[in-house]
């Protein structure tokens, strides 16, 4: 059984852990468990602005840090429960004994698939702070000719753990998304469950299809 990390990007009450965790169950390949913890108090609380951002990114890298120095568990791996990847290197990561458990990025390993397969995609996000990093994240994974751009639900946190109340949001996004040439749209939340919709072209949940790749040849490691 190969033991998996993932690191809130904000601080969250027990309530949204569980649902997280739970989610993280339903979605886990066979061989992969996957244990959610909050990144801490000094962490924002959301990602409204890109100070928060900023500083939910200082947060997960003292969490990895600390679970990195705690031999205890022996994660396997470690990952960001955000699409926003934040702490995860934009190249190669070594992982191994001295450096700690390797880190993943769901938004990396994604949208790095997509791109792999040649398809061009885009991306909803809930606000326009998640869109300026997710597009910067984007750049820095040299993954920007394959984007058709990212488009902003501009929905309360709230609608986080509101699955009807985001995937109502998303048709006129999906279809602006489409115009622009885009088959494939990232649900640019790890926290949201995707419904089977007639949109303009198919949503793919990140976390979903991240977790799906880190089983890849039996080995999810960097």
């Amino acid at each position: 059984m190969v033991r998996a990390l993932a690191v809130t990007p904000i601080h969250l009450p027990d309530e949204e852990i569980q649902r997280r965790q739970d989610r993280y169950d339903r979605l886990a390949p066979p061989g992969l468990e996957i244990v959610v913890r909050d990144v801490g108090p000094d962490a924002p609380s959301a990602l409204d602005t890109d100070a928060a951002v900023r500083t939910s990114e200082r947060a997960v890298t003292a969490a990895l840090d600390t679970a990195s120095a705690d031999r205890a568990p022996g994660w396997d791996l470690a990952f960001p429960d955000c699409v926003l990847d934040p702490a995860v290197p934009d190249g190669v990561t070594s992982g191994g004994a001295a450096a700690g458990p390797p880190v993943h990025g769901l938004l990396k390993l994604s949208a790095g698939f997509l791109a792999a397969r040649g398809e061009r995609f885009g991306a909803v996000v809930r606000n326009e702070a998640i869109g300026a990093e997710l597009t910067r994240r984007l750049a820095a994974y040299g993954l920007v000719a394959y984007s058709a751009g990212v488009e902003v639900l501009d929905l309360p946190f709230d609608a986080i753990a509101d699955t009807a109340a985001w995937n109502a949001a998303l048709g006129e996004a999906v279809t602006r998304l489409a115009e622009r040439g885009a088959t494939a749209v990232l649900n640019g939340c790890s926290a949201v469950d995707v419904e089977p919709a007639d949109l303009a072209a198919r949503i793919v949940d990140p976390t979903a299809l991240a977790l799906r790749l880190l089983t890849v040849e039996g080995a999810p490691t960097a």
